[in-house]
């Protein structure tokens, strides 16, 4: 439905509420209590304006008018929940999906589709219909006049000298930990997901101990080498004494639900877990669930990924004295220098090449889309629409956005804005939606945020050692395998299944064939991804694969599919 207010139970003129907001603001808060958060949002409005977010916690969107011309849009924090708009002759017109603001036909942005062969999503404030727009993370637009302006509500700001034992800080996060679950916990039939990771198995501890009761616990295998990772969800399974239930996904599950899943997000979603994440959802539900946890924002916000250790080591050679760097290094493996010929050295001069590139342009040295070159990929037509530079231009306002003085901290907001709210929450959140069940986050709590921005950041990375402080706190709650695996996850074996399965082999080639007919992508490379590609590096080209695949399907989708 596309008009200038939706909301699902509620009349169109009323405005769109949605999630779970705190008002922090106690006549606000008694407000919600008695009437609702709808009228508690209105009466925030008329006394403090736009700046009524700043009082309010939690997972929301909120977007209405107030009768007198002027609207407020606003999104929490991590944009869990989303809002779309678009202005139409001088009106302001909102929806939660932004294929409910969608012209008929659709008006395709060719910027967007870049993006999202970039990305593998399309990151707030861009959708894929021109005119459409998403509000991104920690973000309020305010209609007035005829005028709609734009800003952040919520810029992270890190307390990065605040010293405090080790041993306060360790029972400060763990009550502040132990809160944030128990804010998830009401009166619904609790689960959570479970992938044998700290942060999965932290949750599902914490409801058993908070409950009293076992804590039931979902978790995903694949029949492939190097990708199932259950073992670890049954050791934390069997710790916690867990209700634990198991689904191995198959191949034939990916080209049962490829079309529906592709389907069911309001534009293109590349986040290929999103398979697992539905399945896993989907048994939660059929086990009788009515809530599922997840452990979405830990890696984060305590330094767990591992391009936070790459990346500092590529910040230690830009440390170097310049005589040292430009002098002597580069200089020496320069491609004609006959030192840059010896053996070992060339990860040297790979190091050096990577190194000497600044944040956040770095981070995408490696970019699937530019790695195998914009002109072989994609037709010259197609190009000539796009900036492909665009895309490096606003991670680098969203870098420096924040005041942070390390890098750590500065490569965590970041992750806070294209990981989390662009493509691990929606993964997420969509995957559970077709499932019919809600999700919640308890690691991106209000109050456990807060705690984060005022950890030291070393130690959050310790010299090289991800997440030091998150572990250490919770060594002896968890077991000790966990704290020392290596970080998995729920990843898809997308490119080995594509060698081996009939199937999906022939819903990849038929996709990526109807695709070349839309003049996006070359035809000559999509033939050479599936015949001389694949079969060279499953794992490296199956994602490329993926990705276009899952554009083609969403391109295909039938539009009863897209209420």
């Amino acid at each position: 439905m596309a008009s200038d207010a939706h909301h699902s139970g509620t009349q169109p003129s009323r405005g769109l509420y949605l999630g779970r907001p705190h008002f922090r603001d106690a006549e606000l808060a008694d407000t919600a209590a008695r009437q609702g958060a709808e009228a508690a949002w209105r009466a925030g409005y008329q006394r403090f304006g736009p700046s009524v977010v700043s009082r309010v916690g939690g997972d929301f969107a909120v977007a209405f008018h107030d009768g007198r011309g002027n609207a407020l849009l606003a999104v929490d924090r991590f944009a869990r929940c989303t809002l779309c708009y678009r202005l139409r002759a001088g009106r302001l017109e909102f929806a939660e999906r932004a294929d409910d603001l969608a012209e008929a036909p659709p008006d395709l942005d060719p910027q967007a589709i870049y993006d999202y062969l970039y990305f593998h999503v399309i990151p707030a404030p861009r959708t894929v219909f021109r005119g459409v727009y998403r509000l991104p993370a920690g973000h309020v637009a305010h209609f007035e006049n005829g005028n709609l302006t734009t800003s952040r509500w919520w810029t992270p700001v890190f307390a990065e000298d605040h010293r405090v034992p080790f041993a306060a800080l360790r029972d400060e996060f763990r009550h502040v930990l132990t809160e944030s679950v128990g804010r998830q916990i009401d009166h619904a039939a609790i689960g959570c997901f479970l992938s044998g990771g700290t942060d999965s198995s932290t949750i599902a501890g914490l409801i058993g101990e908070i409950t009293g009761k076992p804590a039931r616990t979902f978790s995903i295998g694949f029949d492939a080498e190097g990708y199932d990772e259950m073992k670890y969800a049954r050791i934390a399974a069997s710790h916690f004494k867990t209700d634990h239930h198991e689904y191995y996904v198959t191949p034939d599950d990916l080209v049962s639900m490829i079309p529906a899943i592709a389907g069911s997000y309001d534009q293109p979603f590349g986040n290929s877990s999103v398979v697992p994440a539905y399945y896993c959802a989907k048994l939660a539900r059929d086990s009788g669930v009515d809530r599922i946890l997840g452990g979405d924002g830990g890696d984060e916000l305590f330094g767990g990924n591992s391009r936070y250790a790459k990346q500092r080591v590529f910040d230690l050679y830009r440390r170097l004295p310049d005589t040292a760097r430009h002098g002597l290094l580069e200089r020496l493996l320069q491609s004609n220098s006959p030192l840059s010929r010896l053996p070992g050295l060339s990860k040297v001069a790979s190091y050096v090449e990577q190194a000497r590139v600044a944040m956040p342009d770095r981070l995408q040295m490696y970019n699937l889309l530019t790695r195998l070159g914009l002109a072989d990929v994609l037709t010259a037509d197609f190009l000539a629409t796009v900036d492909p530079e665009a895309p490096l231009h606003q991670q680098r306002e969203v870098y420096f956005a924040t005041g942070a003085g390390t890098m750590i901290n500065r490569m965590l907001a970041f992750d806070w804005r294209y990981t989390l709210a662009d493509s691990d929450l929606p993964k997420v959140i969509g995957a559970c939606s077709l499932a019919g069940i809600p999700a919640g986050f308890p690691l991106l709590d209000d109050a456990l945020v807060d705690f984060s921005m005022r950890l030291e950041p070393r130690l959050k990375l310790k010299g090289l050692q991800l997440r030091w402080f998150f572990k250490e706190a919770l060594r002896g709650f968890l077991p000790d395998e966990i704290l020392t695996k290596k970080k998995h996850g729920f990843g898809l074996p997308v490119g080995a299944w594509l060698r081996n399965h009939d199937e999906l082999q022939a819903l990849a080639s038929d996709s990526l064939r109807a695709l070349g007919q839309r003049g996006i992508v070359r035809k000559e490379f999509l033939d050479r991804l599936i015949n001389e590609h694949l079969p060279c590096h499953p794992g490296y080209y199956g994602e490329m694969i993926w990705v276009l695949m899952m554009l083609e399907q969403w391109l295909l989708r039938p539009r009863t599919e897209r209420r």
